[in-house]
């Protein structure tokens, strides 16, 4: 398993954390999503054969969420 941890700026409240799990978790190999509004950070458990950090970064991105560097 790798973690990642993720700066998304737009993530402003449970809302946002909610719908990035959502889209996120469905991902193959993708085994937890946990977000904090107030650092503005995703970390994401994955299995890196499975699903690659742009794919993850990408369906953020789709849900409104870019992850910035």
């Amino acid at each position: 398993m790798t973690t990642a941890t993720l700066h998304a700026p737009a993530i402003s409240c449970g809302h946002c954390v909610a719908a990035i799990k959502r889209a996120v978790g469905k991902l193959p190999g993708v085994a937890n999503v946990d977000g904090d509004p107030a650092t503005k950070r995703v970390t994401v458990s994955y299995d890196a054969s499975a699903v690659s950090l742009e794919q993850i970064s990408s369906a953020m991105a789709e849900e409104g969420y870019p992850v910035a560097s």
